[in-house]
């Protein structure tokens, strides 16, 4: 392949992440249609799948976008925090993550409308984009469970992050078992106010 043509690949797949990103930030997952994009992307249905393999791979290509403007925002407000706090830095952080979920709905719901499980082939680049998250939250979890294994850290910042996740999509989607919007931030400081309580012995 030619540079030239390689080239015009590249700015193809560029401008069609970012009109898709647009549609995604309005519409969500439901916005998107291969013919809307080839039409304001001036090319033809098929060539969208010169450069993408299927739908798909380009809403991870957006995803992957969101997350990073999820980890900036977050680590943002974690920096804004007085060192030598972990647990108030993770309270900053849930805070912060919903305050994306919520000022970002179509584009965060994006993030987990697209299905995904583990025993999928996923690229690289996207569980790396993912894993920063995570480790935004593994951080301070270790300093304050200092002696906790790598194995333990891994798993309680997956059930960290499933349970503000959890608890941020309930009230946002205004369910019965969820809490008032207004309600969100005091229940998660709740929650993690109570994190560095002695674990029951096994």
């Amino acid at each position: 392949m030619t540079g030239k043509v390689q080239k015009k690949r590249e700015d193809l797949r560029a401008r069609l992440i970012d009109i898709a990103e647009e549609r995604i930030k309005t519409d969500g997952i439901a916005g998107l249609r291969a013919r809307d994009l080839a039409k304001e992307a001036g090319c033809a249905v098929g060539a969208i799948y010169n450069v993408f393999g299927d739908m798909n791979d380009l809403i991870m290509a957006v995803n992957a976008r969101t997350f990073k403007r999820v980890g900036a925002q977050v680590s943002k407000a974690v920096a804004a925090q007085p060192p030598g706090h972990p647990v108030n830095s993770m309270i900053a952080m849930s805070h912060a993550y919903l305050h994306f979920a919520r000022d970002n709905t179509p584009a965060w719901r994006t993030l987990f409308d697209l299905e995904v499980s583990t025993e999928e082939k996923v690229p690289a680049w996207y569980l790396e984009e993912l894993q920063n998250v995570f480790s935004l939250i593994a951080d301070p979890l270790v300093r304050i469970f200092p002696d906790m294994s790598e194995e333990d850290v891994n798993l309680m910042t997956r059930g960290l992050f499933s349970s503000v996740h959890g608890i941020v999509l309930l009230g946002l989607e205004k369910r019965i078992s969820g809490v008032p919007i207004d309600k969100l931030e005091h229940m998660i400081s709740l929650v993690f106010n109570h994190l560095t309580s002695t674990p029951s012995e096994k």
